[in-house]
C-alpha cells in the first residue's frame, strides 16, 4: 500500500477537529473508497510556515513516503512573509523531495487581500511558478469552494469544519489520484 504523507500547516493538521474528521482522515477514506487504498501520514503543524516545513523535511523523509502533498505557505501570507522567502523555502522543499524521487502533488495557496496588490500578486503566483519549475503536480487553491463561505468555516473563519473538509477532499481526489498514478507507475519501472 502506497504511503502518501501531507505537509502543511493547520489546514493539514487538522485544527480544530477530532483526528476522525481531519484532511488526512478523510482523504484516506475517499481514496479507499475510490479503489486505491493508500496510508495516508499527517505531517502537518498547525501555525507552519514554509521555513518550518522546510526544517522538518529531513525528519518527513525518514519516514520514506512514495508520494507527498505540500500544503504550505498560508501561515506565511497572513504574516506577511516576504514572497521571495516563501518561494524559496518550498523550492527547496520540492527539490529535496524530487531528489528523494518523491512524486509531488504541490497545493496553492491566495495571500489575504489587506496585504495589498503588488504583494498578493508576487505570493499568489509563487505557486504556479514552482510547480512549473520542479515538474510537479499543481492544485491551484487548497481551499476551492471553502474560502469565504461561512458554512463551511470553523468559527474563525479560516480553518474548514467537517464539511468544509469533505468539499475540500473531494476536490482534489483527482489530483492525489493522478499522483498515486504516478507512483504506481514508477514501481512498474
Amino acid at each position: 500500500m502506497p504511503k502518501l504523507v501531507l505537509i502543511g500547516d493547520s489546514l493539514v493538521a487538522g485544527y480544530g477537529l477530532p483526528e476522525t474528521e481531519a484532511f488526512p482522515a478523510a482523504l484516506e477514506r475517499a481514496l479507499a473508497a475510490a479503489g486505491h487504498p493508500t496510508t495516508v501520514v499527517n505531517a502537518g503543524v498547525s501555525g507552519d510556515t514554509s521555513a518550518g516545513g522546510r526544517a522538518r523535511l529531513a525528519w518527513i523523509l525518514a519516514d520514506r513516503p512514495d508520494a507527498a502533498l505540500v500544503e504550505l505557505g498560508a501561515n506565511d501570507g497572513l504574516r506577511g512573509i516576504d514572497p521571495a522567502e516563501t518561494r524559496t523555502n518550498l523550492g527547496s522543499v520540492l527539490a529535496e523531495l524530487s531528489a528523494a524521487d518523491v512524486p509531488v502533488l504541490l497545493t496553492g495557496m491566495y495571500a489575504p487581500p489587506n496585504l495589498g496588490r503588488e504583494y498578493g500578486a508576487a505570493f499568489n503566483a509563487l505557486y504556479s511558478d514552482l510547480a512549473q519549475v520542479h515538474g510537479v503536480a499543481f492544485y491551484p487553491f487548497f481551499l476551492e469552494g471553502v474560502a469565504m463561505e461561512p458554512g463551511l468555516n470553523q468559527a474563525d473563519g479560516i480553518h474548514p469544519n467537517a464539511a468544509g473538509v469533505d468539499r475540500i477532499v473531494e476536490a482534489i481526489l483527482p489530483y492525489v489520484l493522478g499522483l498515486l498514478a504516478e507512483v504506481a507507475l514508477a514501481a512498474e519501472d
